[in-house]
C-alpha cells in the first residue's frame, strides 16, 4: 500500500531504513522491503501464524517439508488446517477430508496434537507480551497488538518492532508470522492477510477508503457467507457500496450493524486493543467412520474428548463456565446444546457429566456423525473448582487427575486410561 507524501523504506531482512521508496533494500539487496509514507505513524498491528499446525510439524519432520500437508485425519474428518503446497490444489481448512484427499492425493495426513501446538502458541503470546502489554488473542495463533508509545522502549517504530518480531520469532522458534500494521484493528487485520506468507503489509488512513471500496462486503468483519447473500440481495455487493449508501438508510435496513458497516466501509474502527479479551472456546470433536445412534456409544466417544478438553485449559491455564456438546447428524445437521456450571472448571469429570446429560437428552434415536465438546467463559485457573460445602467431591476428583495428568506427562498418554476411555483409544480417537 502507498499512500500520500514523503514515502519511507524498511528491509525486512536487514532493517535498515531510509526515505524514499525501494524495490530492494539499499544495504543488503533484499526484495523484502516496506515502502509506505505513513510507516513511522501507525501503531495497530495482527499477527497471524502461518499455518500454524502445520508449520510446527514441518518444524519437528524435516522430511515433510516440500510435501503437500493436511492436518486432519479419517475418511469422514475435516482438514483442520493443511500447509501452502497443499492449497495450491485446492484443499482449505474445515474441508470433508473425503473432497481433499482427492483433489491431494500424495498429501501427508498428519494427526493434531492440540497440546505441542498450544506449548507453540504460548511461546510466541510470550515474545508478544515482551513488546506491549497490550496484547488481545484471538486464537491460539494470532493477535492484535497496540504498539503506541513503543519507540521509544524498542529503539524504533512499530513497523521496525513488528520486522524485528517475525525474525526473531523464524530464528527462535522455527515458524513465520504475517503482519498487518495500520491505525486501526478492522484494517490492520486485512493488511495480515495480504501477502501471506512471511507477509507484512500496511494500509494507512490516506487510502483506506479506495482500498475497502473494491473489497466485497464479506471482507466486512462478521459478515459471513449467509450474511454477504443477503446483503448482495439488498444492493451492497462490495464495501464501495456501503461507502455510497446514506448512513440512516443503512440503520434503516440493517439496524445497528447497519451503522457498524458504514463506519467500517469508511476506514472508522474505534475498537481498543483489550487484553482482557476473553477467547471464544476450547474445544475438541471427532467425526465417526459410520453414523452412530446408541446412547451408550455415543457417550464412550464423549469423554475423551472432555480428556482433551481439559488437558486444553490446564495447558493454558484458564477454566470455563460453560460447556457445551456438538452434534451432527447423518444429514449434515448441526445441533448444540449448552450449560452454564455452577462454578468455573478445568476437570476432565466435571466436564464430562455436563455434557453427559446434555447428550442423554439429544440421543433419542437420531444417528449422528460427529460430536464435539467445548468450554467457553473463561476465567483464571486459580477461580475454578474450588468446591463448597455442597460439592466435596471436586478434591478428589482433582487430586486423581492432578495424579493422572503426571503420570502421563511422564509416561506418555496412553500410560492412564479410564475405563470408558477404552474403546475409544483402541480405535485411535484418543
Amino acid at each position: 500500500m502507498s499512500g500520500a507524501g514523503a514515502v519511507f523504506t524498511l528491509c525486512r531482512d536487514c532493517f535498515a531504513q531510509a526515505e524514499g521508496a525501494a524495490k530492494r533494500c539499499r544495504e543488503c539487496g533484499s526484495p523484502r522491503t516496506l515502502n509506505h509514507a505513513e510507516l513511522n505513524d501507525l501503531s495497530i498491528a495482527h499477527i497471524d501464524c502461518d499455518a500454524f499446525y502445520a508449520s510446527i510439524e514441518k518444524r519437528d519432520d524435516p522430511a515433510l517439508r516440500d510435501k503437500p500437508l493436511i492436518i486432519g485425519g479419517g475418511r469422514r474428518g475435516v482438514v483442520s488446517t493443511c500447509c501452502y503446497i497443499a492449497r495450491t490444489f485446492g484443499v482449505r481448512s474445515a474441508m470433508p477430508m473425503f473432497k481433499a484427499l482427492p483433489l491431494c492425493p500424495d498429501a501427508v495426513v498428519v494427526r493434531p496434537d492440540m497440546a505441542k501446538y498450544a506449548a507453540v502458541g504460548r511461546q510466541v503470546r510470550e515474545m508478544m507480551l515482551a513488546l506491549t502489554p497490550l496484547v488481545e488473542p484471538l486464537s491460539i495463533d494470532e493477535a492484535f497488538l497496540d504498539l503506541t508509545g513503543t519507540a521509544r522502549l524498542h529503539g524504533g517504530s512499530p513497523a521496525l518492532t513488528l520486522a524485528r518480531f517475525a525474525a526473531r520469532v523464524e530464528s527462535e522458534i522455527g515458524i513465520s508470522v504475517s503482519a498487518g500494521l495500520s491505525y486501526c484493528k478492522f484494517l490492520a487485520k486485512m493488511a495480515s492477510d495480504l501477502d501471506k506468507p512471511r507477509g507484512f503489509a500496511v494500509i494507512g488512513r490516506a487510502e483506506a477508503r479506495e482500498f475497502l471500496a473494491a473489497r466485497p462486503v464479506s471482507a466486512i468483519w462478521g459478515v459471513g457467507a449467509v450474511g454477504a447473500k443477503r446483503l448482495e440481495r439488498e444492493g451492497f455487493a462490495t464495501i464501495g457500496d456501503f461507502q455510497r449508501a446514506d448512513e440512516a438508510e443503512l440503520f434503516r435496513k440493517f439496524g445497528s450493524e447497519g451503522g457498524r458497516y458504514a463506519r467500517l466501509a469508511r476506514g472508522i474502527d474505534a475498537r481498543p486493543v483489550s487484553p482482557e479479551r476473553e477467547g471464544k472456546n476450547v474445544s475438541a470433536e471427532t467425526t465417526f467412520e459410520t453414523d452412530i445412534s446408541g446412547l451408550e456409544t455415543l457417550i464412550e466417544r464423549l469423554w475423551p474428548l472432555c480428556e482433551k478438553v481439559s488437558s486444553r485449559l490446564k495447558a493454558q491455564e484458564t477454566a470455563g463456565r460453560t460447556v457445551t456438546l456438538k452434534l451432527k447428524t447423518g444429514d449434515f445437521k448441526l445441533r448444540t446444546r449448552a450449560r452454564a456450571l455452577n462454578e468455573p472448571t478445568q476437570l476432565a469429570q466435571r466436564i464430562f457429566e455436563a455434557a453427559r446429560a446434555l447428550l442423554a437428552r439429544e440421543a433419542t434415536g437420531a444417528s449422528f456423525r460427529l460430536i464435539g465438546v467445548g468450554m467457553a467463559d473463561f476465567c483464571a485457573a486459580e477461580e475454578a473448582d474450588k468446591g463448597d460445602l455442597l460439592d466435596k467431591e471436586v478434591g478428589r476428583i482433582k487430586a486423581k487427575e492432578t495424579a493422572i495428568d503426571a503420570l502421563r506427562a511422564r509416561f506418555g498418554k496412553g500410560a492412564v486410561v479410564k475405563g470408558i476411555g477404552f474403546a475409544a483409544d483402541k480405535r485411535g480417537e484418543r
